[in-house]
């Protein structure tokens, strides 16, 4: 969800090569060049721009891919965050279950609404909340809770914690932004919870060309309290029952390009678990750790390492022409938006995590040359 301008999609050259960079749009949009613009002429054609047969077909699809009920889709990601919180009943003063090393996205949507965040720690081996941490914020009194699969990776134990938050009548949120098609024991991430929350952000694996977002649910009541929530609060036309609504449509030519790339989804996933794996394999420095598993359950969105001396390793990719880039740096009750607010909070692997973490180029379209390169700059690295 990051600014496009910071993933710099522009190609230019260092030292004579080619820049690999941290994700490459052009590519993207190349390789789907006639079906992009078919998409869009059929949108053109159709006079239809908003909530069209666009969206609806794609709502479809993309509810039947994942076997769920319902999917309703929305402006953005961080909106199909909130909305499916105030869907499940958050309003200002409750308390919600959060990580803080997800980009503070969550975090943004509860302050939207006016609800607290207690935020959890992580396993440091994949950067996903456990079980064990979802017990502590229940037993601390959370009115809800947000499990994140962060990176691509699915959170190993999201059906036990969904068992748990069933048991103790309290919902849970998946937000499945960079997890699209993940699964465990067969069953697709963004179904276990009450509800999944799901951006397509360019850059995600399944990434429109701009914004839009999506709630997935296979409760009928959430689905027609998003429906509401997503257009002023309706439940007719001009007839506004619920608060806490906005103005949140996807496009009908975003829907389109969705479209488009969801029948590719699977296939992409499995070239990027490809390069994970070759990175897996063939990185070899040991002062670099892998943050993952390669399975089922991980879709390689990003391939993030640990490494105690990250800024010196970001910058011998730089000098040899390969992006990377840092998801996340700061603690979400770091930011600076917060003053000593949460001054009295430390949450060890949280902040293990933002002091090492470092993002590899992980995408699709990147050649098996390219991967190699990235390789041979790690494995030349020299602390």
């Amino acid at each position: 969800m990051a600014s496009i301008q910071q993933h710099k999609f522009t190609p230019h050259t260092e030292e004579g090569k080619n820049v690999i960079q941290i994700n490459n749009l052009r590519s993207k949009i190349a390789n789907n060049r006639q079906n992009i613009i078919d998409a869009s002429s059929r949108v053109i054609n159709s006079g239809w721009v908003i909530l069209g047969p666009e969206v609806k077909n794609f709502e479809a699809s993309f509810a039947s891919y994942l076997h769920a009920a319902h999917c309703i889709s929305v402006a953005n990601g961080t909106d199909a965050i909130e909305l499916a919180l105030r869907a499940l009943g958050i309003v200002s003063g409750k308390v919600v279950a959060t990580v803080a090393n997800a980009g503070m996205y969550t975090t943004t949507a509860l302050l939207a609404i006016g609800a607290t965040p207690l935020y959890m720690d992580v396993d440091l081996a994949s950067g996903n909340t456990t079980l064990a941490e979802i017990k502590r914020v229940l037993d601390l009194g959370a009115d809800a809770v947000v499990v994140t699969h962060l990176y691509g990776l699915a959170a190993a134990e999201i059906a036990q914690i969904a068992q748990e938050c069933e048991q103790r009548g309290i919902p849970l949120l998946e937000d499945c932004a960079q997890a699209h098609g993940a699964k465990v024991n067969g069953k697709n991430v963004g179904t276990f919870g009450d509800a999944g929350s799901h951006s397509f952000y360019p850059t995600k694996n399944l990434g429109a060309l701009g914004d839009g977002g999506a709630v997935t649910t296979n409760r009928a009541d959430i689905a027609e309290h998003i429906l509401a929530l997503r257009q002023y609060g309706w439940r007719s036309k001009y007839q506004v029952e619920l608060s806490g609504a906005r103005n949140s449509r996807m496009d009908e030519i975003q829907a389109a390009f969705l479209s488009v790339f969801l029948p590719d989804l699977d296939t992409a996933n499995s070239r990027r678990r490809e390069i994970a794996a070759r990175y897996d394999v063939e990185i070899r420095h040991d002062q670099v750790i892998a943050t993952h598993q390669i399975d089922a359950g991980y879709v390689a969105h990003l391939y993030v390492i640990r490494c105690s001396n990250r800024d010196a390793l970001r910058e011998h990719l730089h000098l040899h022409s390969i992006g990377s880039d840092i998801h996340y740096p700061v603690p979400d009750y770091r930011q600076a938006i917060f003053g000593d607010r949460f001054s009295s909070i430390f949450l060890k692997n949280t902040e293990q995590m933002s002091r090492e973490i470092l993002t590899l180029p992980c995408y699709p379209e990147l050649t098996n040359d390219e991967v190699g390169r990235v390789i041979a700059a790690v494995n030349s690295w020299q602390p």
